[in-house]
């Protein structure tokens, strides 16, 4: 059992955020089809499915079916999103089963005040609605060192539209029942063109979760978003098969002795972090 898998049933995205790396692959999405293989392969292999790699799960038109059909199928169906449609789209994730939503604020680093205030409103209506229907509810800002003071603005904002007891923890706030604020670093994601630093590193790649691409691509982390490890592909390959194979279990065990066997995992700036 792994604790999580990826699935990403698109990679487009409506914005171009600075600290995402972005792809060069082809505009893609999943059909309802296709989902319902991803989701017959997974079974007795992870209960919670993020529908994220690349890409932002709102523009695919559906999500709320694929929800519904991982929800059915025994599975906690969880999204990243950078938040931007949540007012015009996310009342159709509720009561349908939707276990998390993780919501990256610091998409909005560099935009005005006033946009900055209008977005963050729009943020808490929908966290307020999702917690009320037994979603939980994870505001991201990864952003320490980088926002120029406007993590603060957020925060303020954020404790003007959401009430609740703010307790601190290790991960950030606690503001009320299934609604929190996490911090965390920006990092620098794997690319072929980044610096070496070298195979001593550790990751969960492959020991913990493993990513699968919106055209069936089998990759072993949540950052590989160009698809350069590509495993296989689980719309033509048995899962189990391809998860099982020397090449893929050759990555995880050479994690569990801080070995990185891909040139990418050795120009991964979050595996340096672990």
């Amino acid at each position: 059992m792994y604790s999580r898998v990826y699935v990403e049933i698109t990679n487009i995205c409506n914005m171009r955020c600075s600290f995402c790396h972005g792809h060069s692959r082809k505009p893609w999405q999943m059909t309802e089809e296709e989902y319902a293989r991803v989701l017959s392969q997974l079974a007795g292999k992870t209960q919670y499915i993020y529908h994220h790699l690349m890409g932002e799960p709102l523009v695919h038109p559906l999500l709320p079916r694929f929800i519904q059909m991982a929800n059915r199928a025994g599975f906690h169906p969880m999204i990243t999103t950078n938040g931007t449609l949540l007012d015009s789209h996310g009342d159709a994730l509720l009561g349908i089963g939707l276990h998390k939503v993780n919501i990256s604020l610091h998409s909005f680093e560099q935009e005005q005040p006033d946009f900055h205030r209008q977005y963050i409103a729009k943020v808490a209506a929908f966290a307020q609605k999702a917690v009320q229907a037994g979603t939980i509810i994870s505001m991201r800002l990864w952003n320490k060192g980088c926002d120029d003071g406007k993590n603060q603005t957020t925060l303020a904002l954020l404790q003007e539209y959401l009430p609740g007891e703010w307790v601190t923890n290790s991960r950030g706030y606690r503001i009320r029942d299934k609604l929190f604020l996490e911090w965390g670093d920006r990092f620098a994601w794997p690319d072929m063109a980044a610096t070496d630093y070298g195979d001593q590193v550790s990751c969960y790649g492959m020991r913990d979760h493993f990513g699968i691409l919106s055209d069936g691509t089998v990759v072993p982390c949540c950052l590989d978003s160009e698809g350069v490890i590509h495993l296989g592909n689980v719309f033509r390959e048995d899962l189990s098969q391809i998860l099982s194979s020397d090449r893929a279990t050759a990555i995880a065990e050479g994690f569990r002795c801080r070995k990185a066997t891909e040139e990418l995992c050795k120009r991964c700036g979050y595996a340096q972090k672990l």
